[in-house]
């Protein structure tokens, strides 16, 4: 029966049986993939904590009928953290989903942002949005659309007035302007570029208005849900 030890980070699962569980594994070696764990709900099941979301390890699979069979764990880190905080917790699980929905196949890149970007939410004491904003950020520029750029996209115009044309994803001028477009204002696009060149570690000392860092949240799912099809989930 083959074996197989991926690194991977837990995105989220479905109870079966009495107490087994089928979670969705993010790892490094073969992407997203299904694997059972056996008995792992029971109260004394040695395996428990690692069935859960943000759980991150190296996982020992074994080959089953119908999916790899976990059967042992060494847990690096847990994140508890980030579940013991309403905000940070949906926070974290709009990060899970957005990778859950666009890694088709393994991503070195997108895994260590994501371990990036979970550190950051859980020991640093970073404002509302930024961490996932920040993970969008890099999302979108992975897929080629840049949103910092001085000048139009459409036409090369210098930009002064600025407007994110949902159509292609990135910042047009005035004269290029069309029905689905969206403006961003000076402080917006700079708060924006400040995200964007601020490592994870040093978010904390990252700061805007609120009435800012609402129009960023706004922009990047918005521009996320026309470039995927998908919306991201809600951050009370």
């Amino acid at each position: 029966m083959a074996t197989l030890k991926v690194r991977g980070i837990v995105l989220g699962g479905t109870n079966i049986k009495e107490k087994d569980k089928v979670i969705k594994l993010f790892t490094v070696e073969n992407g997203i993939i299904n694997v059972t764990m056996k008995g792992v709900r029971g109260d004394k099941a040695k395996l428990k904590a690692a069935k859960e979301m943000f759980c991150f390890g190296d996982f020992i699979l074994e080959e089953g009928k119908n999916y790899y069979i976990v059967t042992s764990v060494d847990i690096i880190n847990s994140f508890y953290e980030i579940t013991s905080n309403i905000e940070k917790y949906y926070e974290g699980c709009a990060i899970l989903d957005i990778v859950s929905k666009i890694a088709l196949e393994p991503n070195v890149q997108l895994f260590i942002e994501m371990l990036d970007a979970l550190k950051t939410l859980c020991y640093d004491d970073v404002s509302k949005f930024h961490v996932v904003d920040k993970f969008l950020i890099s999302v979108l520029d992975a897929m080629g659309y840049k949103f910092i750029n001085e000048t139009c996209s459409s036409c090369g115009a210098k930009l002064g007035v600025r407007y994110l044309n949902l159509e292609i994803g990135e910042i047009v001028c005035p004269a290029c302007k069309r029905d689905n477009c969206l403006p961003v204002s000076d402080a917006c696009y700079n708060a924006i570029k400040i995200l964007t060149n601020t490592d994870y570690e040093k978010l904390e000392t990252v700061h805007f208005q609120g009435m800012v860092i609402s129009q960023i949240h706004y922009l990047l799912t918005t521009n996320y849900i026309w470039r995927t099809g998908y919306k991201v989930i809600s951050i009370i």
